[in-house]
């Protein structure tokens, strides 16, 4: 026998068999790929792609479930600006930021898209956020360092590597709020260290030639770099005139001593980027930045860049060498 079925029954059939789908089943046909903003002030770096790959060890995969809108401002403060208010003009779900200057340059765009900053520098003291446990707001992420006594340890190690060493030459840039306290903290520490400083302030790449003159000048015997946005971008020129005027100098993370020079010590970047996307994951799933707190970091790595002390006629202290986690050769 056959049984006729009718266009009213039809859909009333198949209306059910729809229902009876799992419901996380049909959400997940109609979820909608967040996007995501990644802004920074410089070009790209290594560090970048520890984000991506930790954002897809958490299942984000780029053109499935996200899409990034990748924004870098190649050392053009206003360029950072307006893509920083063009990323809120997309109406993208997050903002990752990364370092000060992009951090603040979301924080001026936006106070209602989450902001995950990495690598930012004394977040509490440059009104990112409210405390590093309850940061507030729309902003949270993973700082750049755990204290400002950080420049203390840097002085430390290149003593080490210049143990006559009696006059240091400290380069930094008065505009980053942040490095007022880590001056600050090295000028405490100099006479347990027994050195003199010599304070050298640059907000602009044409200050650098007089300023490295003037550390010659007055012989200082190493260089201490206090690492911000502006340093970092300019690191490979710091690099070339620490080396043309034969001057060791230590620096606040390795992407100096890939760019030439002779030693970093500070915070692992690749490590930072990475747990940014922890962050990220946990505002996409529903958490409010205000709920995570900002995080220290917990890896720091010391590099040597022996092929620029080579070219310095310095030789590291085989005891210093073998505490490098990374060595250039």
């Amino acid at each position: 026998m056959t049984v006729t079925i009718g266009r009213r029954e039809l859909l009333v059939a198949l209306g059910g068999a729809a229902a009876a789908r799992p419901l996380a089943a049909r959400a997940q046909q109609t979820l909608k790929p967040a996007q995501i903003g990644y802004l920074a002030f410089r070009s790209p770096i290594s560090a970048d792609d520890a984000f991506f790959q930790e954002l897809r060890n958490f299942g984000w995969i780029e053109g499935k479930n996200i899409f990034v809108e990748r924004r870098f401002a190649v050392g053009d403060v206003e360029r950072l600006k307006d893509s920083a208010a063009e990323l809120v003009g997309l109406k993208v779900n997050v903002i990752v930021a990364a370092a000060s200057a992009a951090t603040q340059a979301a924080k001026d765009a936006t106070t209602s898209i989450p902001i995950i900053f990495a690598n930012a520098g004394d977040p509490v003291g440059q009104g990112f956020v409210q405390s590093l446990p309850h940061p507030g707001g729309n902003i949270t992420g993973v700082a750049f360092d755990a204290s400002p006594d950080i420049t203390a340890r840097q002085a430390q190690l290149l003593i080490e590597a210049l143990p006559k060493a009696s006059r240091l030459a400290v380069l930094w840039n008065p505009t980053s709020a942040f490095l007022h306290s880590y001056w600050s903290a090295i000028r405490t520490a100099a006479p347990a260290l027994r050195v003199s400083l010599q304070s050298l302030e640059v907000q602009d790449p044409n200050e650098f030639e007089h300023a490295f003159d003037t550390m010659s000048r007055d012989h200082a015997d190493g260089l201490l770099v206090l690492s911000d946005t502006f340093a970092t971008f300019y690191r490979a020129r710091l690099a070339e005139l620490a080396a043309k005027h034969r001057l060791p100098a230590i620096y606040g993370h390795n992407q100096y001593t890939e760019a030439g020079g002779l030693m970093s010590y500070g915070p692992s970047l690749s490590d930072t980027y990475g747990r940014t996307a922890a962050f990220v994951d946990k505002i996409l799933k529903g958490t409010k930045p205000a709920d995570l707190p900002v995080e220290q970091p917990t890896k720091f790595e010391l590099v040597i860049n022996l092929k620029t002390a080579k070219a310095l006629g310095l030789e590291i202290p085989p005891m210093l060498l073998a505490r490098a986690d990374k060595v250039i050769e």
